[in-house]
């Protein structure tokens, strides 16, 4: 269970550290998350199903890991959930079929939230909020459009360039949490990162009412 109650932390694999590496991270790191995405598009079912048994046997929970894409996958490894693509079965097929899985769908846009909420995703994850290292040629998406997003009332989680210092503003826009990639990953020490994380996600946006 996550030290704490009311915001979501999602870390997310980046598919270039090598699994041993993330699972020696992830052994400090997993009581201070909510979810742990395995985003590893370069490797086959096989693998990830390795990668999942590789973390089973370091005792991290199965309840937290979230299969991106893959949902064969994820029901033959019992995990948590699945995050959905544009290109993956719609969220109301994999639900009705599935029910057991929590079910998230990556978004870009105000219209594609109005999409996932419909088709009966649990929740959204929704970015880049902020310049990114990984998508240095795209215009981030902002906290303004962050803020319009979580008037739909389904569970939106922000991501992109997302820091301690600046993880207060996507409170105040109304997200329900966070997806970190390489703020804690690449970190030097990644669990006084997570740390740092966790110490602005507790106090919540500090203030009354969301940005404007």
């Amino acid at each position: 269970m996550c030290i704490f109650k009311d915001k979501e932390f999602h870390i997310i694999s980046n598919g270039k550290m090598p699994i041993e590496q993330f699972r020696e991270i992830l052994i400090d790191i997993h009581p201070y998350v909510t979810a742990i995405h395995l985003r590893e598009k370069q490797k086959t079912a096989r693998e990830l199903f390795q990668t999942v048994q590789l973390l089973h046997a370091a005792n991290i929970p199965l309840s937290k890991v979230i299969i991106n894409d893959r949902l064969d996958v994820a029901l033959v490894t019992r995990v948590g959930g699945v995050q959905l693509a544009f290109h993956s079965i719609e969220p109301a097929i994999v639900k009705e079929s599935f029910p057991q899985f929590r079910i998230g769908c990556s978004i870009h846009s105000y219209e594609e939230g109005v999409d996932a909420k419909a088709n009966g995703a649990d929740y959204v994850i929704y970015g880049h909020i902020f310049p990114s290292q990984s998508k240095p040629d795209v215009a981030p998406k902002g906290v303004r459009k962050l803020s319009m997003l979580t008037q739909l009332d389904i569970p939106t989680i922000a991501i992109g360039g997302i820091t301690p210092e600046n993880t207060a503003q996507v409170l105040q826009a109304g997200a329900n949490g966070i997806a970190v990639m390489s703020g804690v990953l690449d970190a030097r020490d990644p669990l006084a990162a997570i740390k740092s994380y966790t110490k602005v996600l507790k106090m919540g946006d500090g203030k009354s009412g969301k940005f404007i």
